[in-house]
């Protein structure tokens, strides 16, 4: 596959070009003028019945405050005690993910007494969700079936970088007015924005995986706006984003081999065999058998790597996957499979536009190798050791290599003006690996680490560990964190909840439920890659 590199890339640079000069992210903040006040209206679901809605107009451009203006679609859960803590914005990550229905969730999961303290605030990021222009920029771009994400060829993989790119000139052409404000810091903008129009001096928030680096960012350009903050599933500061999506390659393919151990384990239930590299070896004749044949005409090997990387997200979709894995291996039955994508990750209404809100803001926010050269030596290089997702990866964000706006210099979140902050990360998780949580602790000053050791679930908090979720309400409650040492590492460790009881039928449903909102988040703008 490699023998025709040279010409490939060639091809490569010839479509990027050079690489210009990054103008900063981290200037002063502009003068804004005054907020009007926000008029609630009650928009709340069968889930989530408390909810009240409201629109927000911020500027297109924070540094000119008297220019266009864009909306911002907000979510509340207003405070019923007499005691009032003031506002708790929330975000469930992506970048790309609609964060109104976190809202109801947090309200909803805290204990009623502390929730009733506080308007838990939720928001749909600039260009995603509810929020006014929504990006939209290839609407079928992930219409099945999509070509095997591991090209065999140098042809392939020039077939790819064309696709990616086509992606970027119909962003450019659609959205060239948004796309130069889009980004993390023009986020963190936004979320002051809402702070004011609330009539808040100071803010509370909590954030989920992307969340946690907007968070940090946000505390970078208002520490002294930020009354207290959780971080959970935690963005290494250093990584974003090329870095980190490498990163993520290894980990989604350490976590794929557990699921699989996992199924080898259960030989009982799901006969696949008791050898985890006999099972792995199964489910990657799976993957070949439907590249060449898809299941339903519909799931071939781009779409059962998305069927399974929620796996790698949360165990809790784990029976659903062995089951319908099991069924198609063993019995040739693809029912349970084409079930299984239909419910994880066939793209929906909402796809399109958190895709493009993904590249959006990753592709803005830091710089990104704009030789395909340079993609083609580290995906190779990645891919021999983590072969999972590591190409599906690369061509969700291979948009970036041709992105038409120039990108950012991320600032450095470094910060010892911040109140102490609360972080909370598993040990095996995949999206956000632990050296993401151990490197933003040393760079937050007076920060908490919560490490739940064992665990490789996506999002700690509010999904049933009870000593996770103490630290959590004791902080919220009082603003008490752990006692730290002083250390780099962990300040509290907590055990991870057990594993899954394993399931011989696939249950959609129930593995819906099993996952949290910041799981859901994270993968309406992840699991559809390609």
């Amino acid at each position: 596959m490699q023998k025709r590199a040279g010409t490939l890339i060639a091809a490569g640079a010839l479509i990027a070009g050079a690489v210009g000069a990054a103008p900063s992210a981290a200037e002063p903040p502009a003068p804004k003028p005054r907020t009007p006040s926000l008029s609630w209206t009650a928009c709340g679901t069968a889930r989530y019945p408390k909810l009240e809605c409201a629109a927000l107009r911020v500027p297109l451009d924070h540094a000119d405050p008297d220019g266009e203006r864009i909306t911002l679609a907000l979510s509340r859960v207003r405070h019923t005690a007499r005691t009032f803590d003031g506002p708790l914005l929330v975000n469930p990550g992506g970048p790309g993910a609609g964060g109104r229905d976190l809202a109801g969730f947090v309200a909803a999961s805290l204990p009623a007494e502390l929730a009733a303290r506080y308007d838990v605030i939720g928001f749909d990021p600039r260009g995603t969700g509810a929020s006014r222009p929504a990006l939209t920029c290839r609407p079928d771009h992930f219409a099945p079936v999509r070509p095997d994400p591991v090209p065999r060829d140098a042809r392939e993989e020039r077939r790819g970088a064309a696709r990616a790119a086509a992606f970027a000139r119909a962003c450019g052409d659609a959205h060239g007015r948004l796309l130069p404000h889009m980004g993390t810091v023009a986020a963190a903008r936004d979320m002051d924005a809402i702070r004011e129009a609330l009539g808040a001096p100071r803010v509370n928030y909590f954030g989920y995986s992307y969340g946690t680096y907007l968070g940090a960012v946000y505390a970078k350009l208002y520490p002294r706006r930020v009354r207290r903050a959780v971080l959970d599933s935690v963005v290494h500061p250093g990584g974003v984003w090329y870095d980190a999506n490498l990163a993520q390659d290894h980990a989604f393919d350490a976590r794929h081999k557990a699921f699989l151990t996992w199924v080898a384990r259960h030989d009982r239930v799901y006969g696949l065999g008791g050898d985890p590299a006999r099972v792995e070896d199964r489910w990657y004749a799976m993957r070949a058998a439907l590249r060449e044949a898809p299941a339903d005409g519909r799931v071939g090997a781009a779409e059962v790597e998305d069927t399974f990387l929620p796996g790698a997200y949360h165990d809790g979709y784990w029976p659903l996957l062995a089951a319908a894995f099991s069924a198609y291996a063993k019995e040739g039955d693809a029912g349970p499979l084409v079930a299984a994508y239909e419910s994880l990750a066939a793209p929906d209404g909402s796809t399109a536009n958190a895709y493009a809100g993904y590249t959006a803001v990753e592709c803005r926010d830091a710089p990104w190798p704009r030789s395909w050269g340079v993609w083609h030596r580290d995906m190779w290089a990645a891919h021999t050791k983590a072969p999972f997702s590591t190409w599906n990866n690369a061509w969700y964000n291979a948009p970036c290599a041709f992105w038409p706006v120039p990108s950012l210099t991320p600032p450095d979140v470094a910060n010892a003006a911040v109140p102490p902050m609360l972080l909370f990360q598993a040990t095996e998780d995949a999206a956000t690996p632990y050296e993401g949580a151990l490197a933003a602790h040393r760079l937050l000053a007076g920060s908490r680490l919560v490490v739940e050791r064992g665990g490789g679930n996506h999002a700690v908090t509010l999904r049933g560990n009870a000593c996770a979720d103490r630290v959590l309400v004791r902080y919220l409650d009082t603003g008490e964190v752990p006692r730290g040492d002083g250390g780099d590492g962990p300040d509290t460790v907590c055990p991870a909840r057990p594993a899954p009881v394993p399931s011989a039928a696939a249950d959609p449903a129930r593995a819906a439920r099993e996952a949290p909102p910041a799981v859901h988040g994270a993968l309406a703008a992840r699991a559809h890659g390609g």
